[in-house]
Order: C-alpha cells, then sequence, then structure tokens
C-alpha cells in the first residue's frame, strides 16, 4: 500500500489530516501519480501469494467428477448430489428450482455450479463460490447463482463535504481512478470543502395508454394536468406506501397515444418500485371515467429509466444536486500542478464546446460516469442506472482576477437509496455505514438517500478537478503508462 500510494496518501486515510497538516506539506511534494517511485507496474508490486494453506486440486473430468470443484464446495459430492447434478445435467430438474427443491440456497449455488461445468465443459475454477450470503439475495437480487464476482474497493477522502468528511468507498479496477479522486478530495479539503445543494427529489415513472383518438387522448391529459383534479389523483397514488407521496405529473401525447410521467418521493429507497405501484394504482382509479382507456405499459420509456433522455436532463430524476467549491490559487498549482486560466479554458474546450460538437445528451464533463459507477457498485446502487445518474455539466470560473477557481458540477438525475436492492447485502451495507448513510433515517424519512447522493455528487466534483488538471499539466497518459499498464516494448514483443 504504500508502494503503491505513497506515505502521504495513506496517512490521509488513517489519520484523517486537517488543512493545517495538509498545509504544512513540502510545498515542492510531486503530484500523487507523479512521486511513486515503483519499477513495476500495479500488479506486479501487490503481493499476490497463494495462501499458505494448500487447497487439493481434484480434476473434474466430464460427466465423472468427484467433487464440485478444483476447490471443494461444500465437500466431496453424495451420492444424492449427484442424482440431482445429473438431473439437471439431463435437462430433468430445471436450474432455476434448485433453492425451493433443496431448501439450501449454499447447496444450490453448488449444485448448479457443478451441473454447469458438466454441461459447458468449462471450469468456473477463478470464480469464488465460498464466502458469500446466498440466502441474502434470494428473491431479490439475482437468479440462479453460481458464485460471485470479486471487485477490489478502494477509499477516496477525505472529502470535505458541507463542513463533514467522508471517506469515498469506490469498487474498480481501473488504475489510477481511485488515486486521482484522491488527490482531488486532497484540493477541496484545503481550500475550505465543497458546499452541495439539493434541487429536487422525484423518481419517476411514465405509463402510455391509447384510446381511439387523439382527442380522447388529449382529454386525459387536460384531466391529470388540472390543479383540481390533483388531490382526488395523489389519494389514488399515495395509499400503496407510506413513504411514496406524488409530487407531479407530466403528459405528452403522440397522436393517440399518452404518456403520463408521475413524479414522487420515495423516502430512502430508490423507489422504482414504490412508484410503480402508485401509478398502477391510478391507472386502476382511471379505468372507471376512462373505460375506453388501453393500457399498453406501465412503463412507456418516458421516464426515462437506464437510457440517457432529454427529460432526465431538464426535467430531473431521483436526486437533483449541484456541488461547488472554491479551489485556492496555491492549491491549484503546487497540489493539482497546473494554473486556473489553463483549467477554465480546458474546460470550456472540453467539456462544454467539445461535447457540444460530439452531440453530448448530458455529457458536458471529464468523467462522471468513472465515479458514479465506482461509488453505486461499492454501496450496492443499481449500476446501470449509471446512464442517467451521470448526466453532468462541469463549469469552471476564475476568481479574485483569475487567482482562485471556482468550479461546480450540476447532476439532475443522481437515482440512489440506501434501502432495498443490493444495499442490504454484507459487503454494500459496509460501505453505507462508512458513509453514515446505512439504511432508512430514522429522523427524517429521505436523508439518507439525499445525503449519499450529495456525496456522489461532491465526489465527482473531486474526480473532475483532479482528471482536468492531469489533462491540463499533460500527466494523464503518463500516469496511466505508469500504473495502470505493462512495461513490456509490445514492437519487441511481437517481433
Amino acid at each position: 500500500m504504500l508502494g503503491f500510494f505513497g506515505i502521504d496518501f495513506v496517512q490521509s486515510l488513517i489519520l484523517r489530516p486537517s488543512p493545517d497538516v495538509w498545509a504544512a506539506e513540502d510545498e515542492d511534494e510531486e503530484d500523487l501519480l507523479e512521486e511513486d517511485a515503483r519499477k513495476v507496474p500495479c500488479g506486479q508490486a501487490l503481493d499476490c501469494t497463494a495462501p499458505t494453506q494448500k487447497l487439493a486440486v481434484v480434476p473434474s473430468p466430464p460427466l465423472k467428477p468427484k467433487v464440485v470443484d478444483e476447490i471443494p464446495f461444500p465437500t466431496t459430492l453424495c451420492e444424492e448430489d449427484e442424482e440431482i447434478i445429473n438431473s439437471v445435467v439431463a435437462g430433468k430438474t430445471p436450474s432455476y428450482s434448485l433453492e425451493s427443491k433443496l431448501g439450501d440456497c449454499k447447496r444450490a449455488a453448488a449444485i448448479r455450479r457443478e451441473a454447469l461445468q458438466r454441461i459447458t465443459c468449462k471450469s468456473l475454477s477463478g470464480l469464488p463460490l465460498e464466502g458469500f450470503d446466498y440466502e441474502s439475495i434470494l428473491g431479490q437480487c439475482c437468479e440462479m447463482p453460481v458464485g460471485y464476482v470479486q471487485i477490489p474497493v478502494g477509499i477516496a477522502g477525505p472529502l470535505l463535504l458541507d463542513d463533514k468528511e467522508y471517506s469515498v468507498p469506490m469498487a474498480t479496477t481501473e488504475g489510477c481512478l481511485v488515486a486521482s479522486t484522491n488527490r482531488g478530495c486532497k484540493a477541496i479539503h484545503l481550500s475550505g470543502g465543497a458546499t452541495s445543494v439539493l434541487l429536487r427529489d422525484a423518481m419517476t415513472r411514465a405509463p402510455v395508454v391509447r384510446f381511439g383518438t387523439a382527442k380522447r387522448a388529449a382529454q386525459l391529459k387536460f384531466y391529470l394536468e388540472d390543479p383540481a383534479n390533483f388531490e382526488t389523483v395523489s389519494t389514488a397514488f399515495n395509499k400503496s406506501s407510506r413513504f411514496g407521496r406524488l409530487q407531479n405529473i407530466k403528459c405528452a401525447l403522440a397522436g393517440k397515444n399518452l404518456y403520463m410521467r408521475f413524479s414522487c418521493s420515495t423516502g430512502d429507497a430508490m423507489g422504482m418500485n414504490m412508484v410503480s405501484k402508485g401509478v398502477q394504482n391510478v391507472l386502476d382509479f382511471l379505468q372507471n371515467d376512462f373505460p375506453d382507456m388501453d393500457v399498453l405499459g406501465i412503463s412507456g420509456n418516458y421516464c426515462s429509466d437506464k437510457k440517457p433522455s432529454a427529460v432526465n436532463w431538464i426535467e430531473g430524476r431521483g436526486k437533483s444536486v449541484v456541488c461547488e467549491a472554491i479551489i485556492k490559487g496555491d492549491v491549484v498549482r503546487k497540489v493539482l500542478k497546473t494554473n486556473v486560466g489553463a483549467l477554465v479554458e480546458l474546460n470550456m474546450l472540453k467539456n462544454l464546446t467539445g461535447s457540444a460538437m460530439a452531440g453530448a445528451l448530458g455529457g458536458f464533463n471529464a468523467q462522471a460516469s468513472n465515479i458514479v459507477s465506482a461509488i453505486y457498485i461499492a454501496t450496492g446502487q443499481d449500476p446501470a442506472q449509471n446512464v442517467e445518474s451521470s448526466h453532468c455539466i462541469t463549469m469552471m470560473e476564475p476568481l479574485n482576477g483569475g487567482e482562485d477557481l471556482h468550479v461546480s458540477v450540476t447532476m439532475p438525475s443522481i437515482e440512489v437509496g440506501t434501502v432495498g436492492g443490493g444495499t442490504q447485502l454484507a459487503s454494500q451495507s459496509a460501505c453505507l455505514n462508512l458513509l453514515g448513510v446505512k439504511g432508512a433515517s430514522k429522523e427524517t424519512p429521505g436523508a439518507n438517500a439525499r445525503l449519499l447522493a450529495s456525496i456522489v455528487a461532491g465526489s465527482v466534483l473531486a474526480a473532475e478537478l483532479s482528471l482536468m488538471s492531469a489533462i491540463s499539466a499533460g500527466h494523464l497518459v503518463s500516469s496511466h503508462m505508469k500504473f495502470n499498464r505493462s512495461k513490456k516494448d509490445v514492437s519487441k514483443v511481437s517481433s
């Protein structure tokens, strides 16, 4: 760890330094990515020595294996397990039914895994099976498990946000990402911290319905958007949950097809299921006055979920957050290794103009998706919602005659929750606990999820600062080649 990150980075994690401690560092200290003196790539610098306890490796020839895998799990197969495996291989027992038939999720995963190896004649020896609670995912997180994938979790920080410090967990396999975000956190901390504002908190669902005529569809649109009818509609919507509360309805007409975008608060849950149940209640209610309404789908993509869309970019979805900081000029020079003018110019030409030239939709940033994905995976969010959650515009402006830098990120659709889904799994729950947002807020429903969204935005701010500085200073390629690539001369190897 010392060899990879440097002693200063390790101390920042252990000692959680105050700005005074950081400010006292050597003014000529090299950038985190520049000062490392290792002579080997990251992977070679880590201690990957195998455990001292040797595990018996028993090859499993097709159709006649004696154990479940090269690493025996759970033990040598008994006759009953062999019979079940053979039945699955022969297609007599559905693989998906093993949990219900056996009443043992761990055993079901082991049997399914061995059956899969025999059917495909491919080994799964590198995929871990031990050390996971398969009961915890039954019926809610993943079906037909055969193991789990290991993703390293790094810590960036402390991130000083709204006068509080946060150690941010990031699950990633990309070298330099955590270290770079950590450098951005350092720059923010030394400059007095970042400030966040929650602009909006509402999950959406938009069913699509069809009528015989466009005029009839328009009548429902006028009914739903009439403030006089809102209380009646919201009563129907709210009856399915004590946390889901309807906020507004926005309708769009396409011929005789009507798209109704319902927005509601969802407490500390991300809220997709909650809002869907509320929408179904409204559809059932509307059927009384609009019996000719043909419901085509509970989701008509006007929501819009897991897809880049202008409606999310403009109207927002989930949590809409803006986060800002003023970075001191000497911090820009000494920590970020660049200058204010260069950062402002690069941000304009890259994040704003360059993204416009590319026809970007919500992608006016350098790498928001990187940080959103890493935090989402670490904290049990739906990683597919990284698509709209990474909508972000990064702004940089000079202050105080060009001496200091004002930087901000505006993210209109951060979709997070601290209850439900993958948040209850042990590893993800531990990461949420580290941030102080585990579970539902007892004092103020929704407070934990809103804080998590602000932390995501603050982390994106830190990462944007660091990456833009690396590009501005010309360090991006060299740092990645140093920390995340092989040292081999490819031309010589190929020849």
